[in-house]
């Protein structure tokens, strides 16, 4: 994950779903200090995780069969290039840079993204779509345990665009009239789904500061398991969204 790669493009219910947990744990729990080890940790995935949606989109770009989608999708890369450039300049502010920063997440993020790697127009709409959007809801419940100016770089580069009317009307126009389309990008959804678990709890594993961050917000084991369990919830409306 990294997402994607990592716009959010989600649904507005399970945006205010993650932002009523991440208040709740707010109000029990002081945010967590911005100078902890897993911010650095979660700046530097973040960063990879643009930088590499930027290379990706300007390459698949060329998947679409309009010029309409060509725009869109340059357009889509260029919102990832200025993210970047956010958490590049964040890292900066720490001290640290980006380059090294992002190392070590460059084989787990990539795996992820060679192992869903999109054949199609339409598969790449929806890898963008509920893809990115998975690696958003999971980043974004992290923010919002943590101070203001934490949590605002991180809702800033996770933000919503435009674009994502573009995919939901691309996407839903295909399957509106075509069952084997349909049927084709759900269980392509959900390998989106499973892969993108596998590859955060991979992550985690191997970053011990940024495991520490996530159970600092999530409380323990089952507190992750639960936020997991969020994430396929809204992975769902995604899906529905989309009209698969």
């Amino acid at each position: 994950m990294g997402a994607q790669s990592s716009a959010a493009v989600g649904v507005s219910s399970s945006d205010s779903s993650s932002q009523s947990v991440s208040s709740s744990r707010s109000q029990a729990n002081p945010p967590i200090a911005a100078d902890h080890p897993g911010v650095t940790e979660l700046f530097a995935v973040l960063a990879y995780g643009e930088i590499s949606a930027f290379y990706r989109l300007a390459e698949e770009a060329e998947l679409s069969p309009s010029l309409r989608g060509k725009v869109a999708v340059a357009e889509m890369a260029a919102s990832e290039m200025a993210h970047f450039r956010t958490l590049r300049a964040a890292l900066s502010e720490r001290g640290v840079d980006v380059f090294d920063a992002m190392a070590p997440y460059v084989r787990p993020l990539s795996a992820y993204h060679a192992s869903t790697d999109p054949s199609t127009w339409l598969e790449s709409m929806v890898k963008f779509y509920v893809g990115d959007g998975i690696a958003a809801d999971f980043y974004t419940e992290i923010a919002g345990a943590l101070t203001p100016e934490v949590t605002a770089i991180v809702r800033d580069v996770l933000a919503e665009t435009s674009h994502s009317e573009f995919v939901v009307e691309e996407v839903r126009r295909a399957v509106r009239d075509n069952r084997s389309e349909r049927d084709r990008l759900t269980l392509w959804g959900r390998r989106l789904l499973g892969e993108a678990i596998t590859q955060a709890q991979y992550v985690m594993a191997q970053r011990d500061e940024l495991t520490d961050l996530v159970l600092a917000v999530t409380g323990d084991l089952n507190g992750i398991g639960a936020l997991f369990e969020r994430m396929q919830a809204s992975h769902a409306e995604r899906m529905a969204v989309l009209g698969i």
